[in-house]
């Protein structure tokens, strides 16, 4: 449950050996009116999606937005064994884009006096960490400067955690797994991003509020974003309401490759770190919403744009990773759970808004996914 999140700049290409899919390639996609000068680039954007289903991806959902001007773009399949087109408003598994949901969270509850993010969570969370561990202030765990070490899930194979989809293991458990390794490093002197950082603040809100995190996120993040497809599916597997199937490359006894449906699996033990179900769209009003103030106050709001210092190497803020690309700054975040692979991004102004899901036939591999890079340098030029 080491988590991996790829850097949108140049990387290597995965190359997949796979045969020839089962339905033919179809994309449909669409455009509204755009500003002169550094509009998106239709034509590119259109020529990154091309082609699908191919052996990266089935399927890819685009959103472009900002000031600049708006691009709207679907390629690709529903499901392999009907062909039918993807639906461009379907809902995915967002992975671990829902760690700015669970941060936005966690800085109202600051705006509103009810967590202090220099308190220890050990203060709020008494006998979760053991005397191994040194105070770990709740900023350090929103910013990945803990040393908790990560949590064990179900196996590191895509095979061995395939067998056990429909099983629930609880952020709990998840939780005393990484406890039990002991620290692996002292609170702030570096940074790893891991998923159990934010498993632990999903806890701390339950604590603090006394509801499900669920509820409190809703209440505190997708109500006031407008987030109105945006939903957290707990222990059931599946995807409720219109989504577009998800695959993951596979090995067949013969040595040969075949791609697995993935879409339904029980994703219970990533709670606040990535057990979101959302839209393109609904990621784009989460964005907009908090990078206007609309979400989480100001003085707050600063922490999802601070990078903390003294740290080599350090990218990730309160939720959200800063990313420079050819002289401009992005605030993203990216997500990635088997089938599917999310983005949200955008500069502080919003003169740049990307969301994207791309249906993503490798999804936890190491490089990032060739469509989606393609998105990214078509969107972000």
């Amino acid at each position: 449950m080491r988590a991996r999140t790829p850097i949108l700049a140049a990387c290597l290409v995965l190359a997949l050996s796979a045969g020839p899919l089962a339905a033919p390639a179809l994309a449909v996609t669409s455009a509204s009116s755009a500003h002169a000068g550094s509009a998106p680039d239709a034509d590119a954007l259109r020529a990154a999606i091309a082609g699908l289903p191919d052996t990266d991806a089935t399927a890819a959902l685009v959103r472009v937005g900002g000031r600049d001007g708006t691009w709207r773009g679907s390629a690709g399949v529903h499901d392999l064994a009907s062909g039918r087109a993807a639906d461009p408003d379907a809902r995915f598994r967002a992975g671990s884009t829902t760690k700015v949901v669970t941060a936005a969270a966690v800085l109202r509850l600051a705006a509103q006096g009810r967590v202090d993010l220099d308190r220890p969570v050990q203060r709020y969370l008494p006998g979760l960490l053991t005397s191994a561990f040194e105070p770990v202030t709740v900023r350090q765990l929103l910013n990945h400067t803990s040393g908790i070490q990560a949590g064990d899930g179900w196996g590191d194979s895509f095979e061995a955690q395939y067998a056990h989809r429909f099983d629930t293991l609880t952020a709990r458990q998840v939780v005393a797994s990484a406890v039990a390794k002991g620290p692996e490093f002292r609170p702030g002197t570096r940074q790893e991003y891991l998923n159990v950082n934010y498993t632990i603040l999903g806890l701390l809100i339950e604590k603090v509020t006394g509801h499900s995190y669920a509820e409190e996120a809703t209440r505190l993040v997708l109500r006031p974003a407008g987030m109105r497809d945006t939903y957290f599916p707990g222990a059931d597997p599946r995807i409720r309401g219109p989504h577009n199937h998800g695959y993951q490359v596979g090995r067949r006894a013969d040595g040969g490759t075949e791609f697995v449906d993935v879409t339904d699996w029980n994703q219970a033990d990533r709670l606040a770190a990535g057990d979101m179900i959302s839209t393109t769209a609904d990621l784009e009003r989460l964005i907009t919403a908090l990078f206007r103030g609309r979400i989480v106050p100001g003085p707050q709001l600063e922490e999802m744009f601070t990078v903390p210092a003294g740290i080599k190497g350090a990218s990730y803020s309160a939720g959200l990773q800063r990313f420079e690309h050819r002289g401009r700054v992005y605030w993203l975040k990216s997500g990635a759970r088997y089938g599917y692979s999310a983005v949200v991004a955008a500069t502080r102004d919003l003169s740049r808004t990307l969301v994207y899901s791309v249906n993503s036939t490798d999804a936890k591999g190491e490089s990032m996914n060739p469509v989606a890079e393609r998105v990214v340098l078509a969107a972000l030029r």
